[in-house]
């Protein structure tokens, strides 16, 4: 594989990685923790200040190829550096917002800059990372995600109970443009091989029936775990409980994600990747579940805890499968992964916005733990089928 970085070098450049991915997970998960906040402050519906936070996952997804087909072209690190420095304008614009008009168009545009940090981040482990330790660097990317998400929401629950909504929004964006501008000089680009084209890259992934599995499997991943995730904060605030509380509580999400990790880091090795899927399938069913049966601090502080639970390891198994099942086009596929994953989120929460604004979150969640069902065991078999099918 081109590319393999010495141990030492590698781990301060993964080190930079992991504060992009930070940064651009922290903006993603500020939002959902203040949607009732913001519908009183600018004098509309839940349902539609949801929109707010559905376009952001649309248009994050959307410009997923995008971003891929330009890493390609420019290089992982300066694509990642233009959204960091790029997204200012946008986040600006959504902290200043005067209207929901104008803070839907803010967050969007702000989503679809974000999006290019993930997807090179994960390119790059893939150019310079080997197979045998590659879950473990990815397993860390995920880890430091999921400190941005429990930090996101516990801190956008208290901005917003401040009423100092805008200053959530501001501070990520600000943080990102310095750390554009230090990427310039301390992350340097990895070696690529020069191969072929765009399009070129796009059929050889068309034509592998796995990559299209391991692509929609993100979809419907992302609908379940982020698009129904949305709503847990605005299920604790429709039944009392003030902004920051629900913002707290909803952190343990990300806190959960993290312990989850680390089990995972432990037991990756003795378990096959199908057992991981199931297992993650499990934690999601299991934690919706506890979400549909009870809107308070108890159901929805399990749903948080579980949920994180069956993203840490759903996500992470599916996140390394798509870098190693077409290794040709590891680039096309990943950036393909990752904008299914957030257009699924973006369909899930615009779905569900119809029952949130109703306050039917009983239904909402128990759809969620249904969801979660078919999806281990699509993922699972699938998994299973293609280990056995690499056998020699």
């Amino acid at each position: 594989m081109a590319g393999v970085i010495e141990e030492g070098d590698l781990k301060g450049r993964l080190r930079l990685l992991r504060a992009a991915a930070f940064l651009s997970t922290f903006d993603r998960f500020t939002a959902a923790p203040m949607l009732v906040t913001i519908a009183v402050g600018l004098g509309a519906s839940l349902e539609e200040v949801a929109w707010s936070a559905s376009l952001y996952y649309l248009l994050y997804g959307a410009m997923q190829p995008v971003w891929g087909t330009l890493s390609d072209r420019l290089g992982r690190v300066r694509v990642i550096r233009l959204a960091l420095v790029g997204v200012l304008v946008p986040g600006l614009v959504s902290a200043l917002a005067p209207n929901l008009a104008t803070l839907v168009v803010g967050r969007a545009l702000a989503g679809g800059l974000f999006a290019a940090v993930i997807p090179a981040s994960l390119v790059y482990i893939g150019d310079t990372v080997p197979m045998n330790v590659r879950q473990r660097a990815l397993a860390d990317q995920l880890a430091t995600s999921a400190v941005a998400t429990a930090l996101a929401t516990g801190t956008a629950g208290v901005t917003a109970y401040l009423g100092l909504w805008r200053v959530a929004f501001a501070v990520p964006v600000l943080a990102s443009a310095a750390l554009g501008l230090f990427l310039l000089s301390r992350l340097p680009e990895p070696e690529r091989e020069v191969g072929a084209g765009p399009l070129a890259r796009l059929g050889i992934a068309v034509r592998k029936p796995w990559a299209g599995l391991v692509v929609t499997l993100a979809l419907i991943e992302g609908g379940v775990i982020l698009g129904f995730l949305t709503y847990l904060a605005p299920a604790l605030e429709s039944v009392g409980y003030s902004a920051a509380v629900s913002g707290l509580v909803v952190g343990l999400y990300g806190l959960a994600t993290l312990g989850w990790t680390r089990v995972l880091r432990l037991v990756s090795g003795r378990l096959g990747r199908h057992v991981l899927l199931l297992v993650g399938g499990a934690l999601l069913a299991l934690g919706y579940a506890a979400g549909a049966l009870g809107q308070n601090l108890v159901g929805i502080s399990i749903a948080a805890c579980l949920v994180g639970g069956g993203f840490a390891f759903m996500h992470s198994t599916l996140q390394t499968w798509s870098t190693e099942v077409v290794p040709e086009a590891r680039a096309t596929v990943i950036s393909f992964f990752a904008a299914a994953l957030f257009v699924g989120s973006g369909v899930a929460t615009t779905a569900a916005a119809p029952l949130a604004e109703a306050g039917s979150f009983a239904t909402l969640f128990a759809l969620a733990a249904v969801a979660a069902v078919p999806l281990a065991l699509l993922a699972g078999f699938a998994r299973l089928r293609y280990d056995a099918g690499k056998k020699p």
